[in-house]
């Protein structure tokens, strides 16, 4: 009997229509079904997310001003969703345990994931299956990380009771045993975790465009839809931000071997994007490329040090510099007598003062240079590693577009380029390298 794990995004079910195609969906499949619900999204461009109106209203609640009305709006939303769909649900009960916890002890991520909760409920409710509650399975630990063998050894037990059931994404239970959410997104990794305890075939994962894109739609016109990638290739371009679900759901799956089909709720025709273990020699395809991807947002730390290249621990002691100061980096190019560290700039910005003096004082630099406004993009594609000349290619084609490269970073696994850039060069770029691989 085939099992198989389907999430779908709050944009799935933000309505009863919705719930509608989703039950046509599931009821489409056949096996063993464990279903991730998010909480509904948006029913048109202007309104507004439950997730959203969750956290303003525990906002007012922190605040001890009157929450009353806008309970009162989000309990109008599900209970639009119980009506359209004819089904019987006490949304009463619900809500009077959320109205005492907000006047109570309010606490942000309870708060957040009761339209996860809700949702899962009345999803489960309208198919007739199991309703399971994270809070009871899904464990973090002191470090606020999630505890994947704990959870999966709890998860995997109670899936096994059942057939059929709708497990409520996005959150779980802390180390304090207080409802922890992921972060927003977070239903594809209980997506996730959920087809790995189930030991899945497949993690199918609902929304609502039809797979990954092959570069932003907002910048490229009409890009390339995304066949089939590898967990590393998503890997690359979830962590620049060109990816459909959330980047941190890659790897319960890639660790037991599980592909993931991303899918359109509006549009199940369609095939998708299959995300998979392996891609055997993609270039035979004509795709040395998969995907471009970009973000905006970058520092460059430069420490300037005459015989850099003999001074033992000199990397180690600027890296501790910046880790200190509780700023992550995302490349380190380096020469002879200097060093950069890439950062984010918003988070150098914060810190700026602390790390430039411990810069000197430790250091002992003969310059420091700090540069703004800088954009990374990648290019990515398993079919790199068996094409000359990608490189060129790259460079070509940002030099043809007037694009002054900053920084160049390539990966060992030669899986991806990595360049930075000017950001208003930005959306130059990325067309222009997608047009030498693409058009």
């Amino acid at each position: 009997m085939k099992t198989i794990a389907m999430k779908f995004g709050g944009s799935s079910l933000a309505d009863a229509s919705q719930f509608k195609k989703v039950a046509s969906i599931i009821k489409s499949h056949e096996g063993k079904l464990y279903v991730v619900a998010s909480a509904p999204g948006k029913r048109c461009k202007d309104d507004t997310k439950v997730t959203d109106m969750l956290y303003a209203c525990y906002d007012s609640a922190s605040q001890k001003a009157d929450f009353s009305s806008s309970l009162d709006a989000i309990k109008a939303r599900f209970s639009e969703i119980i009506v359209n769909l004819g089904i019987t649900f006490d949304l009463d009960s619900e809500f009077s345990v959320i109205a005492k916890h907000l006047s109570d002890t309010p606490q942000r991520d309870y708060m957040a994931s009761r339209g996860e909760y809700l949702n899962s409920k009345i999803l489960a409710t309208y198919l007739g299956y199991d309703f399971i509650d994270p809070a009871n399975y899904v464990f973090f630990g002191q470090d606020g990380v999630l505890n994947a063998e704990r959870t999966n050894t709890e998860l995997a037990r109670a899936l096994s009771k059942t057939d059929h059931a709708v497990v409520a994404g996005f959150y779980g239970t802390g180390a304090d045993g207080k409802v922890k959410t992921f972060s927003r997104g977070g239903s594809d990794v209980t997506g996730a975790i959920v087809a790995r305890a189930a030991k899945a075939d497949v993690y199918e994962n609902w929304t609502d465009v039809s797979g990954m894109l092959s570069a932003d739609p907002r910048i490229v016109k009409d890009p390339d839809a995304i066949e089939e990638i590898s967990y590393k290739e998503l890997r690359e371009l979830s962590y620049m931000g060109a990816s459909v679900m959330h980047e941190d759901a890659v790897f319960p799956v890639r660790s037991a071997g599980i592909p993931i089909n991303i899918r359109n709720t509006n549009r199940p025709q369609d095939k998708g994007t299959w995300i998979v273990a392996h891609r055997e020699n993609p270039a035979q395809s004509g795709k040395i490329v998969t995907g471009i991807a970009g973000k905006k947002g970058f520092s460059s730390l430069r420490v300037e040090k005459a015989m850099l290249n003999n001074e033992v621990g000199f990397a180690a002691k600027l890296l501790n510099i910046i880790a200190s100061a509780g700023v992550s980096f995302e490349h380190v190019p380096s020469a002879i007598d200097s060093m950069s560290v890439i950062v984010d700039s918003a988070a150098f910005r914060a810190n700026r003062s602390r790390i430039l003096e411990s810069v000197q004082d430790i250091l002992h630099p003969d310059a420091t240079i700090v540069d703004t406004g800088i954009a990374l993009i990648a290019v990515v594609g398993m079919g790199m590693v068996y094409k000359k000349g990608v490189a060129a290619k790259v460079f070509s084609a940002l030099a043809k577009a007037e694009v002054n490269i900053r920084m160049i970073d390539q990966g060992s696994s030669e899986i991806n380029i990595i360049v930075g850039i000017d950001e208003p060069d930005y959306e130059k770029a990325v067309n222009a390298l997608y047009d030498a691989f693409f058009r």
